[in-house]
């Protein structure tokens, strides 16, 4: 595997449009997009990797959420794509779409098609192995969709700990039309159901996996990468959906394994939780590779923009964020080639010297440690420290004080600036009604001038006209004069009212006026204290920040001298430990030292007493040694005289037994042969008895056809010389098979009269007898038949002398050659 790097995971944010039902209800369009990274919601921003508005075509998701993670994955490093949100935002619309409509198909039947066009393009040496399969987590069960008799997968790990899905079918693919066909199949097994949300709510997280394989047939290099491609099923309000019975139960299940992929990432995000969670649930097991793992991996979390869901909208974006923050460590999966594995030898082997070298450094250390020989440095060392440990104490005390006076001051800061704040909101409210009260009397003396005016010159006018009436008519006037005068005597009084009315409102306004005057006057006063402490204000914030960042550094000092302080009392206590440790021994070795010196002084007088002992005791031993290396000697010779007879004794057992050996051979090689003569005995009998009857029939054979020539001699008045002749030769051939039947009965008692002959005769022959000791059946019978021949031959008519000589000639000489036959057989 190649060296890892550290990349961050990337959060795309996708928004849909309105819908229908949103449309008709009449929802608020909430989202408001700056640029291609941030989306505003109710004034808060939220910045991802993208974000795509709800006018995106499916080809730009997948150029900017997938195009890039097939390269990665092509060249041999892991990937995951999942889409995340509430339940009806769009997630298998963005990750399968339509799957056969070229404008509208998501991501996981482009990347099919896009996976083949890298490989066609790629280099022709390269060979590749796809395999895929497709599974889905239900009630928190994995169910294979490829074999839907496969309801609950378990969850394994490989040697690299890496978890698996064992058991799952996976599938060989050459083209995207066969990636197609293995979609689906499987989507077709997907569980599905209606909500009041969603008419095809996905009720289960559905994984299609790509396992792609590639060699390099010149170079031999080896590379491996995994796609994961995921659809998460949507959180659900139960209030908003209307679930009930087994979609209850779904939707329940669904919310459990993506709170417990929401307690993943919040732990990942953190980053100071030893213990991530993924075991909580099987979904967050698969993806324990693709969060925080090595792969490569994208999210696209995808929101509603009504303001109907704007909590779920906001819950999925922070879900975003968090995620944002994750790092994995991706490393290419590369089989290493004999040379690179030879390459990583030598770089480890020269680790492993570096690393030799300094342990054998720090055992030499240790040894003279153990030695005594650093203690005295060591000493001076934890002295050292401790004196500056005490500076430190001494600093952070001063630092202590010093920050306990500060936050005092910036406490009665606060405290004053609150009052300053409270009398200027005070001010500013009292000022505010007294330019109320002076508006409020400016129009009130604006409207009695208006009135005195309009009096004035109501009143002028009535003037004029009385002193036209006083001009014209002087009669009339004495009449009216106690009329008039009643009258204007009331005007003065309303007119004198009028203008004390006017002086008093002359009066109030002048008042309220210079009251203005000052009231502004300490407007500005109070405007520019305001301003001083304001600065004030700010001056002491920037002094509190200071301070407060002042007092977290020294706050992490202090932390890092605790630290080392309580290392080096650790290590001071581990010194006195030691110290007391090796007092107690060198008390315990002086003891042992004074118990050795008495017991050195009770051993020297006890070994005094014991060297007495010991030299009586090893002159009566030498004694004893003596007595006994005589008597040894005497046993020594008798022995070897036993030895001496029992070695004749051997020998004369040894010649016995060979003598016995021999005799138990001979005595095997005579019942042998005693078997070999007795089937001779038997093949005897059976020819002498043969030889008999043969015997007998010639004879028969003979007496009769002698019988027939005498009469036939007797006939033809007393024969010829020639018939004569083979009388006698007849006569003579019987008294032959005669002496040879008597020959035969007297070697066959021979044979069984006379002893059997030596063992080595026998072994040194193939066979116990020679063949001619005995006749053989078949020349005794040939010698019979020559014979019956010749009586044949003798017993016929001659009517030409001539022929029956040379007839009786050869005829005799087959008997010749037969009973030579004979005798040579014999």
């Amino acid at each position: 595997m190649a060296d890892a790097a550290e990349c961050g995971v990337k959060v795309m944010c996708r928004f849909r449009p309105l819908n229908e039902s949103e449309t008709n209800r009449g929802d608020k369009y909430i989202p408001k997009f700056k640029g291609e990274d941030t989306v505003v919601i109710t004034g808060k921003p939220y910045v991802f990797d993208r974000v795509l508005p709800p006018s995106t075509a499916q080809e730009q998701v997948y150029d900017a959420c997938a195009k890039q993670i097939v390269k990665d994955v092509l060249g041999g490093y892991n990937g995951t794509i999942f889409a995340y949100g509430q339940t009806s935002s769009g997630k298998t619309h963005t990750m399968e779409g339509k799957l056969h409509d070229s404008q509208l198909m998501g991501i996981i039947p482009r990347i099919a098609r896009d996976i083949f066009d890298h490989i066609y393009s790629m280099d022709e040496n390269l060979e590749f192995h796809i395999k895929v399969s497709y599974f889905e987590i239900y009630l928190d069960k994995i169910r294979d969709l490829l074999d839907v008799s496969k309801t609950n997968l378990a969850v394994h790990e490989d040697k690299n700990k890496v978890p698996y899905v064992k058991g799952c079918t996976e599938r060989f693919v050459s083209s995207p039309e066969e990636v197609m066909d293995v979609i689906d199949e499987g989507k077709s097994n997907r569980h599905v159901a209606v909500t009041n949300m969603n008419e095809h709510s996905s009720r289960s997280h559905s994984i299609f996996l790509i396992n792609i394989k590639q060699e390099n047939v010149e170079t031999e290099l080896k590379m491996s990468g995994k796609l994961y491609l995921v659809d998460l099923a949507g959180s659900e309000k139960v209030s908003k959906t209307g679930a009930e019975g087994s979609v209850l139960d779904e939707a329940k299940n669904i919310n459990k394994s993506l709170s417990a992929l929401g307690n993943v990432i919040s732990a990942l995000a953190e980053g100071t939780k030893t213990h991530v969670p993924y075991r909580d649930s099987k979904m967050t097991r698969i993806l324990q590779d693709s969060l925080g793992g090595n792969c490569r991996t994208t999210i696209i979390i995808c929101a509603s923009p009504s303001v109907y869901n704007e909590a779920e909208t906001k819950s999925t974006l922070m879900f975003g964020q968090r995620a944002k923050t994750i790092k994995n460590t991706v490393s290419v999966n590369q089989e290493l080639t004999a040379e690179e594995w030879k390459k990583k030898y030598e770089k480890e082997k020269e680790k492993t010297k570096g690393l030799k070298y300094v342990i054998q450094k720090l055992e030499t250390e240790l040894k003279r440690w153990r030695k005594g020989n650093k203690e005295r440095e060591l000493q001076r060392e934890n002295e050292a420290a401790k004196e500056e440990v005490k500076e430190v104490l001494q600093a952070l005390e001063e630092l202590a004080v010093n920050y306990d006076h500060k936050s005092q001051e910036v406490e009665n800061k606060n405290r004053s600036n609150n009052q300053l704040s409270e009398e200027l909101n005070q001010k500013s409210t009292t000022l505010e009604g007294v330019q109320r009260e002076l508006s409020s009397l400016q129009e009130l003396s604006s409207h009695h001038k208006k009135r005195a005016a309009e009096i004035l010159s109501l009143l002028l006018r009535d003037l004029s006209e009385i002193g036209g009436i006083i001009g014209t008519s002087d009669l009339k006037m004495m009449e009216v004069n106690e009329v008039i005068e009643e009258e204007f005597t009331m005007a003065r009084l309303y007119i004198s009212k009028m203008k004390s009315e006017v002086k008093s409102l002359v009066n109030r306004s002048k008042q309220l006026e210079s009251s203005l005057v000052d009231t502004s006057r300490k407007m500005q006063a109070n405007e520019k204290e305001l301003a001083s402490c304001q600065l004030l204000i700010s001056q002491h914030q920037a002094k509190i920040k200071s301070l407060t960042d002042y007092m977290q550094n020294m706050e992490q000092k202090k932390r890092q001298l605790e630290e080392s302080q309580d290392s080096l009392m650790e290590e001071l206590h581990t010194l006195h430990a030691q110290e007391v440790h090796v007092m107690d021994k060198q008390k315990e070795h002086l003891t042992k030292l004074q118990d050795a010196v008495e017991m050195k002084k009770t051993l020297e007088e006890q070994m005094e007493n014991h060297r007495e002992v010991h030299q009586k005791q090893l002159s009566r031993l030498r004694d004893e040694i003596d007595h006994k290396q005589r008597v040894l000697d005497d046993l020594n010779q008798g022995l070897q005289l036993e030895q001496r007879k029992l070695q004749s004794d051997y020998d004369k057992l040894k010649a016995e037994e060979l003598e016995k050996d021999e005799q138990l051979f001979m005595n095997e090689k005579r019942e042998q042969a005693k078997e070999d003569l007795k089937g001779l005995e038997e093949t005897v009998a059976k020819e002498l008895q043969t030889l008999h009857n043969l015997r007998r029939l010639f004879i028969q054979e003979l007496t009769s056809r002698v019988s027939m020539s005498a009469e036939m001699d007797n006939d033809e008045a007393g024969g010829s010389l020639a018939q004569r002749q083979r009388i006698t030769f007849l006569e003579n051939n019987l008294e032959q098979l005669t002496k040879v039947h008597k020959q035969v009965g007297i070697t066959h008692t021979h044979m069984l009269t006379h002893t059997l002959p030596s063992v080595q005769d026998i072994s040194s022959t193939p066979h116990p007898l020679p063949q001619r000791a005995i006749p053989s059946v078949e020349v005794l019978s040939a010698g019979v038949v020559g014979c019956l021949a010749l009586t044949t031959t003798a017993t016929r008519p001659l009517h030409h002398p001539n022929v029956s000589n040379s007839s009786s000639s050869t005829a005799a000489n087959k008997a010749q050659v037969s009973t030579g036959h004979i005798v040579i057989s014999h």
